[in-house]
This record gives structure tokens, C-alpha cells and sequence, in this order.
């Protein structure tokens, strides 16, 4: 699967240009109904339409976009009369509003319809004499017409032994990315073709929604009512992410990105890492006592919400053994709220399905919002905010590297296995990590057969794990060496007992 991760597409600066936009209505605007009606046309304010057929499609668009990262949901196309854009605006114009489901929508007037899966003989194709796709076709779905190889779609099984034998890459395999991204096979068809999101499977990781080249799969923001919960005079405090590092630019220290989050409106900064390190230790003595022990066959990790929800749909039967451990996010809000018991508290990460997980009916008085690192952009910008100017007033100086390093697939299962090491010196530690759903569902298939027995297995829903999240802004790879340079930078390796 290629990926277009990391690079700043249209489809990324509209967006950036909606939650900026949004944010900027949240903190100005004087006439609310009215800004955000007038929103579109400020956004859309060409004549010609660079991508669709026509500036009205475009607007349509943003419409959608613009009421999705408002926390609104998208208005039913199919009807007479949709509504407005600001219908149901009283509603979301509140400091106090939940992530309703579905968290992610297909925007049906941006979806290409794109096709599922089909094989076709491109101009590329030679008309060779061995036309060794025909001779390989189990169904006799290959035919030469007017000298070139022709398929036959409605024999076509899409086994693709066609394209594996052309000595001409000829013959492409289209799918529809935003499919071949779910690994919970969550995205179905409309009944014109279009993607469909079926909400009983999906996790919410957001891959599809980053595959997505047309842009048309969005998620629902609350920058809006963070925004007013600030303008509220409440103490806001914010915990982010161990993979914030490096995510608003090369120049943006962690004390500097502490310092702009100050500066924006927020009260005081926690790493989320602390949560992880509280974590961290427990699960490595639940291991130790357990799993290591044999009373257990395997454990599972339950930081990446999109993986232990996959789990617990598909493999009723590991719900045992995923971790009852708080997740770092929750942790963390707890600590806060221990401190601060007057704050809210906003979680600023780099993932989708933490949406959900705040959303929760036992995590809700823990987490107050969530917000992504993208979404949080956009709030920069409309405050005029130049983090690259900044100067550091604060220290980041909370966590160990065990915790930062949650932040990289692979790096929860290894700084339990760190713990382990330093507290349970002689114990053997067997570790597995899988990351993207697709890997995850067959490394639970091979624990569900006993050939995992004694390991402690990390699951994370996107590839890469944190720092690939569907809210980031930077290549995956930069993204992965600056949460590495910042693990080593903490003072201890390992949190203390």
C-alpha cells in the first residue's frame, strides 16, 4: 500500500484550513450563526473549482467538514430538506459536549466511488505472443482483442495471477484505498457505489481516513468546545502525548511546545508518559506473577484503544487477558485531577480512537476532551501563535524513557520488558508486538491457538504505531527518531517502585 503519510496534500491543508477556521469562530466570532454560515464562501472563494467539477461541490464539501469538526454530525443527503449548515448548532456551541458515534463519517458528496477491487489490463500491455496472463487464468477471463490482453470482469475472481506473470507490468490492481487501509474490514459500499462506514466493526483508528486521497472520510473535532470551555474562566489543563515530539516543527523544543500550550490558554502541561510509567510497572509485575508464572497464558496490552476494542469484537474469548491496567491517558487525567481537582482536563495526542475512549462511560469524568495534534495546529493559528518564536519558560521534565517510548510501536512491550529486567532480575520475558489491525488479528489468531503461550503481546492499530496516528503532522520515520532522541534525554530509564 503506498502512503501519502506525511505529505502535504490538499486534502491536509483544507483540513488544517477547516479546524483553523473553526477555531477562529470559537474565539471572534461576535454573530456565530451567521460566521459560520458565511464560513463556506470565505473558504471557497474562487470561481473556478481546482479539483471538482464545480465551486458548489466544493462548498458542499466544506459544509460537511466544517459542521464535522464542530462536533455536529453530517446532515442525512438523502432528504428533502437537510437542514442548514447551523442545524443543531445550539447543541454543540457548549463547553461541555461528548464525541457523539459515529466518530468517523464518510462525506458522501466528496467519496469518488472509487472501485473495491478490480483487475485491469492497462495501455502498457504489449499484445505479446506468449500472453503468458492468458495461459495463467483459472477462468478463462483473459481474451486478445485488437491485439492486447482484455479482462473479462465478470468472470474475473481477482486471484491477480495476471499481474504477477506480465513481463510488462501491465496489468494494475485498483482497490479503494481507504478499504485496503481498515484492517476490521469496516467499509462497506452505498448502494451507488459510494464507501459506507459500518459503524458495528469499526475502531476508529482513522486509518482509512488518512488513505482517503479525495479527502472524503473525516472525524469529529472538539476544538470548538475546548475553546469555549477556556473562554470559560476554568482551569484547562493539558497532558500530550509521548508522540508530540517533533510534530509542530524541528525547531520546537519540548520546553518551547509546553511553554506555546501555556501561551495559547492552558493552565499547566503533564506528559501523558507519567501515566505510562504507573503502567508500565504494574504490568510488568502482573506479567511476572501471571503470566511468567503460568497462570496465565498470555497477556495482552490496552493502551491503543482501536487494538483492545479489535480484540474484544472478534476475540470474545481474550477479554481476560487484556490489560485492566489504566491506560496512560487515564492515568494521567487521574494524577491531574488529583492535583487540580477544580481542572478539566484535555488529552492532545496524535490519535483518533482516544476520541472514543474519553467518550467512555467510566472515563468521562477522568478525561474532559481530546484533541489531535493536527486539530491543535489549526488552534495555533488562529491565535496567530509562532511556536518556532517562542522562548522556553517551562521544562518538560516529568517522565522516564520507559514511558516516552510508548510513543513507537514496539516500545509498551519494551519498557515492560525493561521493568521486568530491573525488578524481576532471572525472570525470561517473551515479548511480541503487532502493529496495523491487519497484523494484530493474526497475532491474536495465533494466541487464540496456544502458539503465543508466556508472551506479552503489544498490539498497535496504526503502523508505526503512535507517531503514525491519523491526528499527526509529520512523516512517520522523522516522527519515530525525535520520540527516540527524547526517550534518551529523560533523566531515568525506568520509572522508581
Amino acid at each position: 500500500m503506498s502512503s501519502m503519510r506525511g505529505i502535504d496534500t490538499p486534502v491536509r491543508q483544507v483540513r488544517r484550513r477547516v479546524f483553523r477556521e473553526v477555531a477562529d469562530l470559537a474565539w471572534h466570532s461576535r454573530n456565530l450563526k451567521d460566521d459560520m454560515e458565511a464560513l463556506p464562501y470565505k473558504i471557497v472563494d474562487y470561481e473556478e473549482s481546482e479539483f471538482w467539477e464545480s465551486v458548489y461541490r466544493d462548498r458542499a464539501i466544506i459544509r460537511e467538514r466544517i459542521r464535522l469538526a464542530m462536533g455536529m454530525s453530517l446532515r442525512p443527503e438523502n432528504r428533502e430538506h437537510p437542514g442548514h449548515l447551523t442545524q443543531g448548532l445550539e447543541e454543540s456551541n457548549i463547553d461541555e459536549k461528548y464525541y457523539e458515534p459515529p466518530l468517523m463519517q464518510v462525506i458522501p458528496s466528496a467519496c469518488n466511488a472509487c472501485p473495491e477491487d478490480h483487475y485491469e489490463v492497462t495501455s502498457a500491455c504489449m499484445g505479446c505472443v506468449a500472453h503468458p496472463c492468458q495461459i495463467v487464468c483459472p477462468r478463462d477471463a483473459i481474451s486478445m482483442k485488437n491485439g492486447k490482453s482484455v479482462i473479462d470482469q465478470e468472470k474475473c475472481i481477482r486471484c491477480g495471477k495476471c499481474k504477477e506473470v506480465c513481463p510488462y507490468d501491465a496489468i494494475c490492481h485498483k482497490e479503494r484505498p481507504c478499504k485496503a487501509a481498515c484492517g476490521v474490514n469496516a467499509i462497506k459500499s452505498d448502494r451507488v457505489g459510494r464507501a459506507r462506514i459500518d459503524n458495528d466493526v469499526c475502531v476508529s483508528c482513522g486509518m482509512c481516513m488518512v488513505s482517503c486521497p479525495f479527502g472524503a472520510i473525516a472525524d469529529k473535532s472538539q476544538i470548538f468546545q475546548l475553546i469555549r470551555a477556556m473562554q470559560s474562566e476554568r482551569k484547562i489543563i493539558a497532558q500530550v502525548a509521548p508522540a508530540f515530539v517533533g510534530q509542530f516543527g524541528p525547531e520546537v523544543t519540548p520546553d518551547r511546545f509546553k511553554t506555546a500550550l501555556k501561551e495559547l490558554g492552558f493552565a499547566d502541561v503533564y506528559e501523558t508518559a507519567v501515566g505510562a510509567d504507573l503502567g508500565c510497572l504494574a504490568e510488568a509485575e502482573h506479567y511476572v506473577k501471571e503470566v511468567a508464572s503460568g497462570n496465565q497464558a498470555f497477556a495482552l496490552t490496552s493502551c491503543c484503544p482501536s487494538w483492545s476494542v479489535m480484540a474484544k469484537n472478534l476475540f470474545p474469548e481474550t477479554i481476560d487477558k487484556i490489560s485492566n491496567e489504566l491506560t496512560p491517558m487515564v492515568a494521567t487525567a487521574r494524577i491531574i485531577k488529583k492535583d487540580h481537582p477544580d481542572a478539566s482536563v484535555v488529552f492532545i495526542g496524535p490519535c483518533a480512537s482516544k476520541k472514543l475512549e474519553a467518550s467512555r462511560r467510566t472515563i468521562r469524568s477522568d478525561v474532559d476532551f481530546v484533541i489531535t495534534f493536527e486539530e491543535l495546529a489549526g488552534m495555533f493559528e488562529a491565535r496567530g501563535i509562532l511556536l518556532e518564536e517562542i522562548r522556553a519558560m517551562d521544562e518538560m521534565q516529568d517522565a522516564t524513557g520507559a514511558g516516552r517510548g510508548y510513543g513507537v510501536a514496539g516500545g509498551v512491550a519494551s519498557a515492560i520488558e525493561e521493568c521486568v529486567r530491573t525488578y524481576y532480575p532471572g525472570t525470561e520475558v517473551k515479548i511480541e508486538h503487532a502493529e496495523s489491525l491487519s497484523e494484530c488479528r493474526k497475532m491474536l489468531l495465533l494466541a487464540k491457538a496456544g502458539k503465543k503461550n508466556g508472551c506479552l503481546i503489544e498490539g498497535m492499530a496504526c503502523p508505526g504505531g503512535c507517531v503514525a496516528g491519523a491526528g499527526t503532522n509529520i512523516p512517520i520515520a522523522q516522527a519515530a527518531r525525535e520520540v527516540a532522541k527524547f526517550k534518551a534525554a529523560a533523566k531515568k530509564n525506568v520509572p522508581e517502585e
